[in-house]
């Protein structure tokens, strides 16, 4: 990945699957999403921020 724009579109990309096909209303609402931290919350699995 060669830039931040890149990168951030990948990430929303991932995030907004479980939108997509249904699941849940909004990416933080996924249980094992990544979208939590960034969204302020503790999710299940430490990540890094980039």
């Amino acid at each position: 990945m060669w830039s931040y724009e890149v990168i951030e579109q990948k990430m929303n990309y991932i995030h907004n699957n479980p939108v997509v096909s249904g699941f849940v209303q909004e990416p933080q609402h996924w249980k094992y999403s990544s979208a939590i931290d960034y969204a302020g919350g503790k999710g299940v699995l430490e990540i890094d921020f980039i």
